[in-house]
């Protein structure tokens, strides 16, 4: 199978995507907007030719430019696991006709408020939710969708430019932030736990998949700066509260006749035990989320999508071993990294336990927390039992600290 990989050298991850598709037997070819040199080595490695576009986001240059050059290297497949990429991958299967989600079938993932339309028409619980361009209509949705509700962008990732809002009063605090942006949603708030639901598919038919723990949900880690949040990827991912999203995730894929590919889905657990469906991305989860998938079942995620590209399975055995978090360190004060405390204390204190850490060094400049899921650094731990993955995590967000002046 001939594969074109679109942008195999940006996020961070795509290497590995690129690796695990040519592990897998494809031959791989790459199309992005950096010099063929600056790509990470393992993406230089698994791939078999590469064409650098300036224009790389024109969609109608791009179609024209791939079309000769992919055509005559008898490209079968495109695939792109970055979420700006989404509707270009699909104007460059329908441009080569090759199969894969079209521009139409590409809509649902990345507008929300058609994606919600169409789960409400599936019978899917969704938060109550209204499409707004301007003030006026913000404040009119507000109205309709009443409080507390949540604004963010249409075609939004993560938790960026999300804000909740208690009132009308709230609201107009929050207009002022989202100016910005294009188009928004305006939902219903869902006061629950929020999980995930991770899938890898092909031919319709679920190979693998994950639930994670956000502790706590983003939205609240995103207005408390001391916060170090987690993500925590489930041993046990046949606990009875976590059923019901699962079945839900399930309609969800067959609502939007999702066939080949990663997803990655979040939803809510109401105190009262309703599921709500959150959003979902035709994409692999950001912010290091397939390294704890992989730290949790000793398996190779990335792997495992370049099988079930090609091969139509997954190969290598998926044993659930562990519970792992990822916790994310956002340093204190302002400026340069001076001093960071209580890590060999923690790693004296959990050994083994602790399975990757990344902090920014001494002297580097700390980052600004609002752009950044992964902040100024993070700890990995995994352990059997929840509780002490739980306590692990808990023990690194209060008691390793970065410092910042």
């Amino acid at each position: 199978m001939k594969v074109l990989f679109l942008s195999p050298g940006y996020p961070p991850e795509m290497p590995f995507f690129v690796r695990g598709l040519a592990a897998a037997g494809a031959e791989v070819v790459g199309v992005g907007d950096s010099p063929a040199e600056a790509l990470p080595p393992m993406a230089r490695e698994g791939l078999s030719g590469y064409l650098r576009l300036g224009h790389l986001w024109d969609e109608e240059r791009t179609a024209a430019a791939v079309r000769g050059w992919a055509g005559a290297r008898g490209v079968e497949r495109v695939e792109c696991l970055w979420e700006p990429g989404m509707f270009l991958a699909a104007r460059l299967r329908e441009a080569l006709g090759v199969p894969g989600m079209t521009v139409a079938e590409t809509v649902p993932f990345r507008d929300k408020e058609s994606m919600k339309q169409v789960l409400d028409a599936a019978g899917i619980r969704t938060p109550r939710h209204a499409r707004a361009r301007t003030e006026a209509e913000i404040r009119a949705a507000a109205e309709r969708t009443g409080w507390p509700l949540v604004v963010k962008p249409i075609a939004g990732a993560g938790s960026a430019d999300t804000h909740r809002a208690d009132g009308p009063a709230d609201l107009e605090r929050v207009l002022p932030l989202v100016r910005h942006v294009e188009e928004v949603s305006v939902e219903e708030f869902i006061d629950g736990e929020e999980y995930t639901f991770d899938t890898i598919c092909s031919g319709g038919k679920v190979l693998y998949f994950n639930h994670s723990w956000y502790r706590p949900r983003p939205l609240l880690a995103r207005t408390r700066e001391w916060e170090s949040p987690q993500t925590l990827a489930l041993r046990d991912v046949d606990a009875p509260r976590l059923l019901p999203g699962r079945a839900m995730g399930m309609k969800v894929l067959e609502a939007l006749r999702f066939r080949d590919g990663f997803t990655h889905m979040e939803w809510f657990l109401k105190a009262d035990g309703e599921a709500v469906f959150g959003e979902i991305g035709g994409r692999p989860p950001g912010a290091r989320s397939t390294d704890i998938m992989n730290f949790a079942c000793d398996f190779d995620s990335w792997a495992a999508w370049g099988e079930a590209a090609v091969k139509g399975r997954i190969d290598q055995p998926i044993r659930r071993r562990y519970n792992a978090a990822i916790i994310c360190k956002r340093a204190s004060g302002q400026g340069r990294i001076r001093r960071i405390e209580g890590l060999d204390r923690i790693l004296s204190s959990f050994g083994e336990w602790v399975v990757a850490v990344e902090l920014l060094p001494v002297g580097a400049e700390r980052r600004d927390w609002r752009k950044t899921l992964l902040s100024d650094g993070w700890v990995m731990v995994r352990h059997p039992d929840l509780g002490a993955t739980m306590e692990m995590a808990d023990r690194v967000g209060t008691d390793l600290r970065l410092v910042a002046g």
